[in-house]
């Protein structure tokens, strides 16, 4: 999607990503013999009209009192014989009150109900809504229902509710894209897509990892979204901010500069979604980067030079100012000066020329003409429009960025003046590794895992690397390999924890856009000690394409994502889950004793001496900086552990390290650690600029 996208006219309107838009992941169970039953019903419009193939006929319950608040309704779904059940399909009736709140419980009995599978929040409109779970054995699903949308609906309707089967194995596409990048290329990603070679083609991604969650760890209910989490980022609050694109579900069909976003407060589970306009941007496929202030900048990507900024103690998006270059899946990072920086993107925008700019806070945008992406290009079968996108930046001292991919060779970039790009070596036999993920897991350290060497239509890799950045700019950076991964993967999100280690989720094991075909539901944990990765709980659905995943305050990831390719498309999940890691559970799968922080400053600044106060003991502490996630990129993530310099009860004396280079201004996450690991809820801590 570069220049020709940004006038959707030109089009007759943007082109929705055929893909694997026709097959369902999961597909929607026989009702023959079924029963529901509604908590109340209006005459002529009982629960079993939303059973009936015919979506002319609708339930709908009674109305609440004019002026009453709505009260909560239910519908119970049961099934003539046990069934694997995965997922649930909801249609409202047209122009009436949707589903809004909801919880989905299930039961094996019909009788006695467990706890939450599935939770969140819709919106009214003309779409299909759908959520999954991992499959489960039931005789009964019972939906609850807390509010209507919108919310001045006084009743609530279901044209068609639907369980959904077991998933199955996914056929991909058929056709293919051009060798070379068109001319003028014609969406996000093809329009069409290469066929999975046979020694890439699944067999049925039914989760099989399992068990014990003190070592494979365990995914929470999945949580349903008003839109498709094509961005993410934690912010203060315990919350988390995502968005999508001009629609929830697709993008550039209106050719509209705003961006649809919601606002979910993980304490509560309340979902709040946003229309942002004010700010004339499209905020789908941007360079994300978070400032030393807190704010999030967001640049480019449909609307290809105009930039947002999002305040989450306001809430608010204001305008910032415009790029010089056009750009969409451009690589972006926060500098040690509190700059930003970012580099490439052709996706968006003429192909190719995409130097260098910086962002100084509070002023304007300056092109390095000394920066430009050639160095940086993989060897891409689509040419240039693929081969400078999404870069991976790892921010150092001084202003100065390591450019550690997705192409093999590296390179050191300097911000000052013109700029100026000198090499840093390669990455060895790893190879482009277009769509993989760069995690600084400590100080100096990074690892590199996952991509291919195309970002479509080839098989992805599972090799991984660490790099060695101690040597400071302008010297080479040393590679060693580390274990690979169990799956090969692209599309896939990796997430820095506590401990150090690095959590892999999602991907497929043959990229092609808007599939889920080849989808890889078994995340990896590498350790980085002995350099294995470890196969984790299995997620409910798949985080391919336009997935995201993010750090929780209290030492949770959160995986959400995937599709944003049209109201028809079934491969669209505007879901989320929260995985909480093995280190959070005892050996009887029971939750874990926690250390507790209860005392640390609120700001700090590089180079000084902190006090930490404890409830309980912890050996070690760290601090991991709030990032942002967007295809499969988030350079804004690390982790600086902190050395303990003295203890007195419950008082600790920590170091914060004095380079910026190593500790990046802004928003921070400190954790204590236990001996084996267990990390506290965090502290929220801002690291300042310094004198």
């Amino acid at each position: 999607m570069a220049h020709e996208m940004m006038d959707p006219a030109a089009h007759g309107g943007m082109l929705m990503p055929t893909g694997a838009s026709c097959t369902a992941f999961r597909p929607a169970l026989s009702t023959k013999g079924w029963s529901i039953a509604a908590t109340s019903a209006v005459k002529g419009h009982l629960a079993s009209a939303a059973l009936r193939p015919s979506t002319r006929s609708w339930w709908q319950s009674k109305s609440s009192r004019q002026g009453r608040p709505f009260k909560t309704q239910t519908l119970t779904l049961r099934t003539r014989s046990p069934k694997i059940v995965s997922g649930l399909r909801y249609l409202p009736a047209a122009k009436r009150g949707a589903i809004g709140r909801f919880e989905v419980r299930v039961s094996r009995d019909g009788r006695r109900y467990g706890g939450v599978v599935a939770k969140g929040r819709w919106e009214r409109n003309s779409m299909t809504k759908q959520v999954a779970w991992s499959p489960k054995r039931v005789r009964s699903v019972k939906v609850t229902i807390r509010s209507v949308s919108p919310a001045r609906s006084r009743s609530v309707t279901a044209a068609s509710i639907r369980l959904l089967g077991a998933p199955k194995a996914v056929a991909a596409p058929a056709t293919s894209v051009p060798a070379a990048a068109p001319a003028a290329p014609p969406s996000d990603t093809s329009t069409t897509a290469a066929p999975v070679p046979a020694s890439s083609a699944p067999t049925a991604p039914v989760p099989t990892v399992q068990g014990d969650p003190s070592v494979v760890g365990r995914w929470g209910p999945t949580i349903a979204f008003p839109l498709v989490p094509v961005a993410a980022a934690a912010i203060p609050g315990n919350r988390l901010v995502v968005w999508a694109a001009d629609e929830d579900l697709n993008f550039g069909q209106t050719g509209a500069a705003a961006t649809q976003t919601a606002v979910v407060d993980l304490t509560t589970g309340a979902v709040s979604a946003t229309r942002v306009s004010n700010t004339g941007h499209n905020m789908f496929c941007p360079g994300i980067s978070m400032l030393a202030d807190g704010r999030i900048l967001v640049t480019g990507g449909i609307s290809n030079t105009e930039t947002s900024i999002y305040d989450p103690t306001t809430d608010r998006w204001s305008a910032g100012p415009r790029m010089n270059i056009e750009r969409g899946y451009q690589g972006q990072t926060t500098l040690s000066d509190g700059r930003a920086f970012t580099v490439g993107g052709s996706w968006s925008g003429p192909i190719g020329g995409k130097v260098g700019e910086v962002y100084t806070p509070g002023g304007a945008w300056r092109t390095l003409p000394g920066v430009p992406a050639e160095p940086m290009l993989t060897a891409d079968n689509g040419g240039v429009y693929r081969s400078d996108n999404h870069a991976w930046l790892i921010a150092s001292s001084g202003g100065t960025v390591l450019q550690a991919g997705p192409s093999k060779q590296m390179n050191w970039i300097s911000t000052s003046g013109d700029g100026a790009v000198s090499p840093a070596g390669s990455r060895g036999d790893a190879g482009d590794q277009m769509n993989g993920n760069a995690v600084l897991f400590d100080v100096g350290k990074v690892l590199t895992v996952g991509g291919a060497t195309s970002y479509q239509d080839v098989d992805a890799t599972g090799a991984a690397s660490v790099l060695d950045l101690t040597g400071g700019y302008g010297r080479p950076v040393s590679v060693e390999r580390t274990g690979s991964l169990a799956h090969p993967r692209s599309y896939a999100n990796s997430v820095v924890l506590p401990d150090g280690s690095v959590f892999t989720v999602g991907g497929m094991q043959h990229p092609v856009p808007f599939s889920d075909a080849g989808s890889v539901l078994t995340p990896e944990l590498w350790n980085p000690a002995s350099g294995a990765w470890a196969e984790m709980a299995d997620a409910a659905e798949p985080r391919n394409y336009h997935s995201v995943a993010t750090l929780l305050p209290d030492g949770t990831v959160f995986s959400g994502g995937g599709g944003l390719c049209g109201s028809g498309c079934a491969t669209n999940h505007p879901t989320g889950q929260i995985f909480s890691p093995p280190y959070l559970f005892d050996a009887d799968g029971t939750p874990a004793a926690r250390p507790i922080i209860t005392g640390v400053p609120a700001a700090v600044r590089p180079g000084q001496t902190i006090t930490v106060t404890t409830g309980t003991t912890a050996s070690s502490f760290v601090l991991i900086r709030a990032g942002a996630s967007t295809h499969s990129v988030d350079n804004d993530q690390r982790r600086v552990p902190l050395t303990v310099s003295s203890r007195s009860g419950s008082a600790v004396t920590l170091a914060v390290p004095s380079d910026t280079g190593v500790v990046l201004p802004g928003r921070y996450m400190l954790f204590a650690v236990t001996d084996r690991g267990v990390p506290s809820i965090s502290a929220p801590v801002s690291v300042s600029l310094g004198e």
